[in-house]
């Protein structure tokens, strides 16, 4: 927004005072300029060091959902971590702590991560906007994200059982009239169990079995085997909340956005894979050619691109929910 610029000089001021106070000022920021520059970025003096503005802003600006109301707060707060950290790096510092080899493995081990996921953020730019025609597709394809969108209240009841408990379980579940008659016969059959309630909207649901939940009807049960035992899920109740597709539009141009550049740096890293010579020594070249492929490299933005769904911070914000 363009800012109109009126001048406060009273009327009684004329203009030869007037250029000779703009003259008094230019004369006074020359000779000090570094000086005067250096201290308006300060935010406090720790003995002999400063913490800047910049520091702070550079904080700031990694607050995600920070609304601006809150950043002055924000700022005052970390100014007194960084007035701490400081305190720390000096004492550190006099420790000689920076010459400590697994400090200095740690510093290496994080610069790397900076500059590698540096480049990879840098792939990723190169990610096309979705159209309006993809957004609505996406839309459209995902009822029980908007348009049937609910919100559910679940029970989750966590069961250390061995496998071959596992059909038990699933057909006293099966047969209960209740869930209080199948945790009656937990008790009785001495499982252990342990209980859990929560409200969670659709987007807060693992995405890959949404659409499951999303035809259960209030009241019903459903059964997962772990490594360790099943959890029970119970649809206690449940309400309609819809999205409108006006409303879900930001959430879902973000969560393309971003699944495109996921591809872009899972595609790039492999390419760089194909051309480059890696050759494994010692323990690790055995089995090497068998071993599993290496993970896909995280989209370099904030949306879940590994659950396949909407983040459900971003789609929250996005949607206006929060």
């Amino acid at each position: 927004m363009k800012t109109q610029k009126f001048s406060t000089a009273p009327r009684g001021v004329n203009r030869m005072s007037l250029v000779a106070l703009m003259a008094a000022v230019a004369l006074l920021g020359g000779c000090g300029d570094k000086k005067e520059k250096g201290a308006s970025q300060t935010a406090a003096k720790v003995n002999k060091a400063e913490v800047t503005v910049h520091q702070i802003n550079f904080v700031l600006q990694q607050q995600r959902g920070l609304r601006p109301e809150q950043a002055d707060a924000a700022s005052k707060q970390i100014l007194e971590r960084l007035i701490d950290q400081e305190l720390a790096l000096q004492k550190a510092d006099d420790l000689k702590l920076d010459r400590d080899p697994r400090v200095v493995q740690q510093l290496e081990a994080a610069k790397r991560e900076i500059i590698a996921r540096a480049y990879l953020d840098k792939v990723g730019e190169a990610a096309a906007k979705p159209t309006p025609e993809e957004i609505k597709k996406y839309y459209e394809e995902k009822p029980a994200l908007f348009k049937e969108r609910r919100i559910y209240s679940i029970q989750e009841i966590g069961i250390e059982a061995k496998p071959e408990q596992v059909p038990v379980l699933r057909d006293k579940l099966s047969a209960a009239k209740n869930i209080n008659e199948f945790v009656e016969f937990l008790k009785a059959n001495d499982f252990k169990f342990s209980g859990n309630q929560a409200v969670r909207a659709a987007e807060q649901l693992p995405m890959a079995g949404l659409e499951a939940f999303a035809k259960m009807q209030d009241g019903q049960a459903i059964l997962n085997q772990g490594p360790n035992g099943v959890q029970v899920v119970v649809l206690a109740g449940s309400r309609s909340q819809p999205v409108a597709e006006e409303q879900a539009r930001p959430a879902i141009e973000q969560f393309l956005i971003n699944e495109r550049k996921r591809k872009l740096v899972e595609d790039d890293v492999k390419a760089m894979r194909a051309t480059a010579k890696i050759e494994y020594v010692g323990k690790f070249a055995e089995g090497a050619a068998s071993a599993p492929a290496a993970p896909a490299v995280a989209a370099p933005a904030p949306a879940s691109a590994a659950s396949g769904g909407l983040n459900a911070a971003d789609i929250s914000k996005g949607m206006g929910l929060k």
